[in-house]
């Protein structure tokens, strides 16, 4: 009997509080929308690749593939002389581009295919002899025709490294629906090498082996070719964008946490607006379980409901989200086309179950609080806040240990990047319990200069938040946590931004930089005209010139970006080591003896100086000293740098595929810039021709494209944490309305009230920001030199932004004079007998 009143009295407290529990739906709503949109968006997109590798793949079990050269095409004839019962297909692969948008171009040969594929075998005979016949037939997947326009029978523009080709769809493949191949074409072999200029070469031979078949053909192939697993080299390239979306996926589960102490916060007001109604029900005979229960049943019911609400918030967050996530994707890593969302069931699930459990921890805190409590005590409010008191030293004791076991995580943990997390979310958490135990000496210390400025206004403001510390201190922790996490995202963007922009002004030394726009092979950059470099050379202003080769090689730990580099006189100073080099580093490495790494090729590959690095070359493997680590920001993945002239010498390739310009002394750039123009003008491929200073703006224009994910996460933890501080603070106001309206009766003014509440939200908000900044600095600096070393393998300065901690500080106190403004103004306008007055 006394349980259904319970059961009813809270549903009558809700309705009551309608707006307290809309805000609490709100606040863990967003929270879960941002875990939810994250995670489908990253499911989206690895799925996407997943499903566009297992098409390609097919039934492929090892591949033969080489160098920046590919393979020659006689490889494959003795292949099938040798073993005529391996199956086995060669495949031309390219880049393409259709107006803005960039597809695969994938070249097979249909009478090798069966074994492995079936893109070409299901099209009507018909359309197969156009395939073998036609010099630009092309296949395009149903969904991707259906995106772009075309059908059968279309001609398209193909821009194929700046050069414009003109092809027909001969035929569609696949279901309307059936997002799977997306942004692939696919054609006859013989008119991919003709669209992509590689006449007599292949970039891989694909096969079908058991091991005994792949041992006896790994002995047979000759120096500088290599087998290797289909499913190896698939992972390896799924890994380059992990350590991304892991990032994303941490970040998001910040706005959840915050979401959570969200609900901790709207928890604790309701048993603490309700602990007179509590207390009857005891004396009335209700039972602590009782009591748990339907406190818990209650938060559990607003978390049901704004998981819900977040779910279908995720979604459609999610649809916005995929686009950032698949274009740095593509900026950073591999060419990707992601067009639908995948709805997982296990994301669905995950989110719905992490909003659930957020909330049953969040609310069973103060449930159990609630059940603690003598009938006779629950109503003495001077009890509440001496136990709040007491409870002090514990929480300083257990945020203490908090940190430590954050300490301990990070040394501990060595490269995971998963336990560093867990070490930042420890360190969250410990320092959260903190604040409470801060509050208090923060409050004495405003005291007197408050009492100074405002009078008696300004000593009642302070020494309120001391005195229901029970209601203020767990209103300060999650605002603390909420700007804290906003200081910390900040500086680390901001750090990073700054020592990209410093190293790129060390690094692109040259004042004038020629290139070609984008390259159709997958194995190398797009190379520049061989009579470029002699007329550049010759042209009057023209003191020295770099060169150099962008290549993609194979080494043991899998495929490594390598650039051959001639040297200028002045190239030498954008090389920024990492510790110690070896002795007489460039004299060795012009003569080829050593070679410089990245910092992330290192950090990913445990390389250290003086190690040896194996690459593979058209006449086997070449064993290299590495004579240096350098700071490189350009990829995550690595960089392996070596003299042009020994990779000349050991790869055959004589092509370059950047050429660095250096000015004499006082010579204006205009003048040389436009002649340098027009000499690429006349090339049959176009070239971009850029000055330093246009350089360093793009490359900032991509960085700031990059890490629009990370801002929009960032608003996106503002915006859960702005919501949930709105309601918390409202409510610890509208519960104190006794209070105001005691202070109204004893002579106090509506504008003296205003004034009271408005200055002790501020006050609280400003203790919130003076405490967030340093768990500000502490996530940044764990964001830079753990999380981000770890994901990444970049090692940078962290670097505080002033600019960051100004907007911090006024969005806390913004939030916290909104929050306070409302429940001034009503009870600005309540008669105190009103508000007085027992239920």
């Amino acid at each position: 009997m006394v349980g259904s009143r319970l059961w009813r009295a809270g549903f009558r407290h809700q309705q009551r509080h309608v707006w307290q529990s809309i805000l609490s739906v709100l606040g863990i709503a967003l929270g879960v929308a941002v875990v939810m949109a994250v995670g489908l968006a990253n499911q989206s997109a690895s799925r996407a690749f997943e499903i566009t590798m297992e098409r390609i793949s097919g039934r492929v079990t090892h591949q033969i593939i080489a160098g920046s050269a590919g393979l020659p095409e006689q490889l494959f004839t003795d292949l099938r002389r040798q073993y005529p019962y391996l199956p086995s297909a060669p495949v031309v692969e390219g880049v393409v581009r259709i107006d803005e948008e960039q597809l695969t171009l994938l070249g097979l040969d249909p009478l090798s295919e069966r074994p492995f594929r079936n893109l070409t075998l299901n099209a009507p005979p018909r359309v197969q002899n156009q395939l073998l016949t036609s010099r630009d037939g092309l296949l395009i997947s149903t969904y991707s025709a259906q995106r772009l326009g075309l059908d059968t029978g279309s001609r398209i523009t193909l821009d194929i490294a700046g050069t414009i080709q003109e092809a027909e769809i001969l035929a569609l493949f696949g279901d309307r629906r059936e997002a799977a191949l997306d942004g692939v074409l696919v054609t006859d072999i013989a008119v991919a090498q003709t669209l992509l200029q590689q006449f007599g070469s292949l970039d891989r031979i694909d096969l079908a082996l058991d091991e005994t078949q792949a041992a006896m053909l790994r002995d047979w192939l000759p120096e500088g070719v290599r087998l290797v697993e289909t499913e190896r080299r698939t992972a390896a390239m799924a890994d380059m964008s992990q350590a991304f979306q892991t990032n994303l996926t941490a970040m998001s589960l910040l706005a959840l946490l915050v979401g959570g102490f969200l609900i901790y916060n709207t928890a604790t007001f309701s048993v603490l607006q309700r602990r007179r109604q509590f207390g009857i029900m005891r004396l009335l005979g209700a039972t602590r379980g009782e009591v748990f229960r339907a406190i818990l049943a209650e938060q559990m019911l607003i978390g049901l409901i704004g998981t819900l609400v977040g779910m279908g918030a995720g979604i459609l967050l999610a649809r916005q989200l995929l686009w950032l996530v698949t274009r740095t994707i593509n900026d950073l890593y591999f060419a990707l086309t992601v067009s639908q969302l995948d709805l997982a069931p296990q994301i669905l699930l995950t989110g719905s179950l992490l909003g659930l459990l957020t909330t049953f921890f969040a609310a069973s805190v103060p449930a159990w609080e609630a059940t603690r409590s003598s009938p006779q005590s629950v109503n003495r409010r001077s009890v509440i806040e001496r136990r709040s008191h007491r409870a002090l030293p514990w929480l300083l004791l257990i945020g203490i240990a908090g940190m430590a076991g954050g300490a301990l995580l990070v040394q501990a943990s060595e490269r995971s990047l998963l336990l560093g997390f867990a070490a930042l979310f420890c360190f969250i958490m410990g320092y959260c319990l903190l604040v409470p135990t801060l509050v208090p000496p923060l409050s004495r210390l405003l005291q007197h200069p408050l009492k100074w400025l405002f009078g008696t206004i300004g000593r009642l403001a302070s020494r309120g938040i001391d005195a229901t510390l029970s209601r203020t201190g767990p209103a300060i922790a999650a605002l603390t946590l909420a700007i804290a996490a906003t200081i910390g995202m900040g500086i680390m963007v901001e750090s990073f931004r700054d020592t990209v922009g410093q190293w790129l002004a060390q690094t692109v030394q040259g004042d004038i930089y020629v290139t070609a726009t984008h390259s159709a092979s997958k194995r190398a950059s797009a190379p520049l005209p061989d009579w470029l470099l002699e007329q550049v050379e010759a042209l009057p202003g023209v003191e020295d010139l770099s060169s150099g080769r962008h290549v993609t090689l194979e080494s043991e730990n899998g495929p490594v970006n390598l650039l051959a580099i001639g040297l200028a006189a002045r190239s030498y100073r954008g090389f920024h080591f990492k510790g110690e080099t070896l002795p007489d580093l460039w004299e060795r490495f012009a003569t080829g003896d050593l070679l410089l790494i990245s910092e992330p090729y290192a950090y990913h590959n445990r390389l250290e100086v003086g190690d040896a690095l194996p690459l593979l070359t058209p006449d086997g493997v070449v064993r290299f000293t590495i004579g240096g680590i350098f700071f490189d920001y350009g990829s995550d993945r690595g960089l392996v740098v070596m003299p042009r002239d020994r990779y000349a010498a050991l790869w055959h390739d004589q092509q370059i595929t950047t050429l660095g310009i250096y000015l004499q002394a006082g010579e204006p750039i205009e003048p040389l810039l436009t002649r340098i123009k027009q000499l690429a003008g006349q090339s049959e491929r176009p070239l971009r021709v850029r000055a330093n200073r246009e350089i360093l703006e793009q490359s900032l224009e991509i960085f700031d494209r990059t890490f629009t994910i990370t801002r929009v996460l960032r608003l996106l933890v503002i915006a859960v944490a702005f919501v949930g501080i709105l309601s918390a603070m409202m409510a610890l106001q509208l519960e104190r309305a006794r209070e105001h309206a005691i202070l109204r009766a004893t002579g106090l003014t509506p504008r003296q009230l205003l004034g009271q509440i408005s200055l002790q939200t501020l006050l609280m908000g400003l203790m919130a920001a003076l405490l967030a900044m340093p768990l500000g600095w502490l996530m940044a600096e764990i964001l830079v030199h753990v999380i981000n070393l770890r994901a990444f393998g970049w090692s940078m300065p962290s670097q505080l932004s002033p600019t960051i901690l100004l907007e911090a500080t006024g969005f806390a106190l913004i939030a916290a004079l909104l929050a306070g403004l409302y429940p001034s103004l009503r009870m600005a306008r309540t008669r105190p007998a009103l508000a007085l007055r027992e239920e």
